[in-house]
């Protein structure tokens, strides 16, 4: 028929995506590169994540990137935010690091009810970019994101903390944009609807896409889907220590 497409017509097309972002991409770079000449040192990866970000927008995917540029200077002046800056985020012992799902992605899983608001929310963000940096140490090559359990057993009124929950998700849009791949949310309860109702208006649309609610009948079936039983500990229904 005159109107059927035909497998090469699809490859066609990818190929010619796939040039468009490349262009893009070599915009992008002399665009940052002659306004931020530290810009030079950013990876090709790195700077196609931005890109994406903005969906290959080039001046707003390279304003992004200058900004995380500045924002990191600022924020990091060296290099890395270390244990003995967030000693009180570390002490609540909310978080650990839990093997790799079926796409090679790190796993991380945060366990809601020990986190409280931090008096000090400076501290907290440096805890997250902490957290984020050790995350994406672990990403193999070949893998540009990770995934997250947020476990929410036990969360209550004393866990609520809408500013930090706000500072997450600005810090990961803003400086670590396309590298959360997903985020499985369990044994959530009806309390948190009231929360997320206030946060949701402030996620992407991009990021929304990748977070899934989780029933506690389907946990063990949904989280195998996405990662296999020896990578996952065993009150998630796999036989990890």
């Amino acid at each position: 028929m005159e109107n059927e497409r035909r497998p090469e017509d699809y490859a066609d097309r990818e190929g010619d995506d796939d040039r468009e972002e490349e262009e893009k991409l070599r915009t992008m770079r002399a665009f940052v590169e002659s306004h931020d000449p530290s810009s030079k040192e950013a990876d090709e990866l790195m700077l196609r994540r931005f890109l994406r970000a903005r969906d290959l927008h080039v001046e707003k995917g390279g304003g992004l990137f200058l900004r995380y540029l500045k924002w990191r200077r600022e924020f990091v002046p060296n290099g890395c935010i270390v244990e003995s800056e967030v000693p009180n985020e570390i002490a609540q012992d909310k978080v650990f690091l839990q093997g790799y799902d079926k796409q090679a992605r790190p796993i991380v899983v945060i366990l809601g009810a020990r986190h409280f608001q931090n008096k000090q929310p400076d501290e907290f963000k440096r805890f997250v970019v902490y957290l984020l940096d050790k995350i994406c140490e672990r990403i193999p090559a070949g893998q540009e994101k990770f995934a997250v359990i947020g476990d929410l057993q036990g969360w209550g009124y004393s866990n609520i903390d809408i500013r930090g929950y706000l500072g997450v998700v600005s810090i990961l849009q803003d400086y670590y944009p396309e590298r959360l791949g997903k985020l499985f949310l369990i044994h959530v309860p009806r309390l948190f609807a009231t929360v997320w109702k206030v946060v949701y208006p402030f996620i992407d649309k991009k990021t929304r896409t990748k977070i899934i609610f989780v029933e506690d009948k389907a946990l063990i079936s949904t989280l195998l889907r996405d990662i296999d039983e020896d990578q996952l500990p065993e009150k998630y229904g796999g036989d990890s220590h």
